[in-house]
């Protein structure tokens, strides 16, 4: 039996030693009474009874421990042309000044404060100081739509909210108070206070009485000590957008939260405490939550907060441009920015300008990353390049290469296999397991392990009715693929992406492989449109590499005869068209339901997290090209 084995192995047949074990390395101030505390199943719970501070572990700790003169933060912002560094002590100041000042404005214990803010230091202190003082933060992507953000202060109802008077854009500058204005008198709830950043670029008007200054804010307030919370307290909400349209909070608990992120940064991504961890993403994320603030920190870890995009910001060097410059040892992307770097850079010029001696592994999530996509960035860089598999309800990884356990062989397509604590099953449509290699719905067996969400904010009914009701015993992930004979996890597509041409089940995620695997092709997407005769059909869509001037329709014809020849007749892929871009969210993921509904007629709502609105009717113009999208 391999060490990964053994671990994984114990993990689930002892899991409450495992998990002990883990939490022995977190500084309690009281211990549980229970490890896992299962009374109230299917909503388990772990660490019942103990008491921590999740920023006191983040921070004052390592300022105790020996580490407070080492950089905790580099916020490094190309768009501002400004760079920063903080040390343990420093943030653990600037934190404890800010959780003062949220405490003289009234916000106390169990409070909710939103935080709608850019990708700068302040917003990282903002999150901690909630952490420090026992509030609960939710975090908004800053620039989010008006009504979007309404919703959530509906649904959280916060006494303050946090923001800054603008965010910053490649190209332009982004107006976070209007937006901030408007969502609070949309909302049925009115925050008590706000307290804005206001940033040199542009300074907005504040509302007397209602808005505070942030400078103001913490010149009249004093440091604030850590207040203990019990593990199972809310640490944080963070909305993701529900098929119905009505956002869900995901809730996070103190206790479990630290326990299992703290583990994960030597397990799974193989850090030493003291090395730079780099998580490119926003903390309006889950990813941002997880590993640019929290997972990081609570291991001791330089967390870097990078204000700028993979590409133009200058350019698709940008990254490697910050690796290289602050000596990161691991990187975390997700699969779309390998892509637009890939798109402006095929031949991977960029990379080999900077010393990247210090990158030892590259991590990727959000989005299945493609073989083709894999293994370029894999030649490029020279290092271990593991795709992973995690949710915001999950909040680290279900599946991943664990290398802090044991490096095992790599498979493109695959996210590996489960992680310890992580019990996957790929089910069919009566819940019962399928062979090795069959496609289905994975699900993922309770309890789930520590730092995974106990349920959504005061709607735990409507936890259960979406994710434990189809598979009793298990937590349907919405996810579907397979488990090859190795124990390997391959993620294809969401259950809703897997479509039905004349009876046979295909998933969308394998044509698109073999559309990326095209030598012009930088990324694609594969969805399902309706078909009087099939059911179904896949089509395509395709963007090109920067420099390609080969006709398109030799490129549509080369893939189309590509998927006949690797998946079969069966797959009835007959039709797809170049574009100039794929609609996206803010954190990468291809809006292929939405593209989908445009194709079919059907009535759309863009989603909130939307990049570019406008990239919709490109899509619907493009569509129309091959007969599809067609006004009625």
């Amino acid at each position: 039996m391999s060490i990964y084995d053994t671990v994984h192995e114990r993990s689930l047949t002892e899991a409450e030693g495992f998990w002990a074990d883990a939490a022995a390395d977190i500084d309690w101030q009281k211990s549980w009474d229970q490890v896992l505390d299962d009374s109230n199943a299917p909503f388990y719970r772990w660490f019942s009874g103990g008491q921590l501070n999740t920023c006191y572990n983040a921070l004052d700790r390592h300022v105790e421990g020996g580490r407070a003169d080492q950089v905790a933060l580099i916020y490094d912002s190309p768009v501002t042309d400004s760079k920063r560094s903080l040390t343990f002590r420093e943030l653990r100041d600037e934190t404890a000044l800010f959780a003062g000042a949220l405490a003289a404005n009234g916000i106390g214990k169990g409070d909710r404060v939103i935080v709608y803010m850019p990708m700068v230091p302040e917003t990282l202190i903002a999150i901690l100081a909630c952490a420090r003082i026992g509030a609960v933060h939710s975090v908004v992507f800053g620039g989010f739509a008006a009504n979007e953000l309404a919703t959530r202060i509906d649904d959280a109802k916060p006494k303050a909210i946090v923001s800054a008077s603008c965010g910053i854009e490649p190209a332009r500058i982004v107006s976070y108070k209007p937006l901030l204005d408007q969502a609070i008198e949309l909302a049925s709830h009115k925050p008590d206070k706000c307290i804005i950043l206001q940033r040199p670029q542009e300074t907005a008007e504040l509302l007397p009485g209602r808005d505070i200054d942030w400078d103001d804010a913490i010149s009249r307030a004093s440091p604030h000590d850590c207040v203990t919370v019990d593990a199972t307290d809310p640490l944080y909400i963070l909305y993701t957008s529900g098929t119905t349209g009505e956002p869900k909070g995901i809730v996070r608990d103190n206790g479990g939260h630290a326990v299992a992120l703290h583990w994960t940064m030597k397990n799974i991504y193989d850090v030493e405490p003291g090395e730079v961890y780099w998580a490119a993403s926003d903390v309006g994320w889950i990813v941002g939550h997880s590993y640019i603030v929290y997972a990081p920190l609570l291991h001791g870890n330089t967390t870097i907060i990078f204000e700028g995009k993979p590409v133009g910001t200058p350019d698709a060097g940008a990254f490697w441009r910050v690796v290289a410059e602050h000596k990161v040892a691991c990187m975390f992307t997700a699969p779309t920015a390998i892509r637009a770097i890939k798109q402006q850079d095929p031949d991977g010029l960029l990379v080999k300008k900077y010393d990247l001696s210090s990158l030892r592994s590259f991590f990727l999530a959000g989005e299945r990353c493609d073989p083709d996509t894999l293994h370029w960035i894999e030649t490029k860089l020279g290092v271990p390049v593991i795709d992973h598999w995690w949710q915001t309800e999950t909040g680290w990884a279900i599946a991943s290469n664990c290398l802090g356990i044991e490096r095992l062989p790599i498979k493109a397509g695959s996210a590996s296999r489960p992680a310890p604590g992580w019990d996957v099953h790929v089910l069919d449509n009566d819940g019962h397991d399928v062979a090795p290699g069959t496609v289905g719905s994975i699900a993922c067996r309770l309890p789930l392990p520590p730092g995974t969400l106990p349920g959504f904010w005061q709607a735990n009914e409507r936890y259960r009715q979406s994710y434990l009701t189809r598979y009793p015993g298990f937590y349907e992930t919405g996810d579907a693929g397979y488990i090859d004979e190795d124990g390997y996890v391959f993620i294809m597509s969401r259950t809703d992406d897997i479509i039905n041409v004349a009876g046979h089940r295909l998933s969308t995620g394998a044509i698109e492989e073999v559309l990326a695997s095209h030598a012009d092709v930088a990324e694609c997407a594969v969805f399902g449109v309706a078909d009087a005769l099939k059911g179904q059909l896949p089509i395509g869509l395709l963007v090109l590499k920067a420099g390609v001037e080969r006709d398109s329709a030799a490129i549509v014809a080369d893939v189309i005869q590509m998927v006949r020849d690797t998946i079969g007749p069966v797959a009835a892929f007959k039709k797809a068209v170049v574009v100039a871009r794929l609609p996206k969210t803010r954190s990468g993921k291809i809006l292929r339901g939405t593209m989908r509904k445009i194709a079919d007629n059907e009535a759309y709502r863009a989603p909130a997290t939307i990049e570019d609105p406008i990239v919709l009717d490109e899509i619907r113009e493009s569509m129309q090209g091959i007969g599809y999208a067609q006004e009625t």
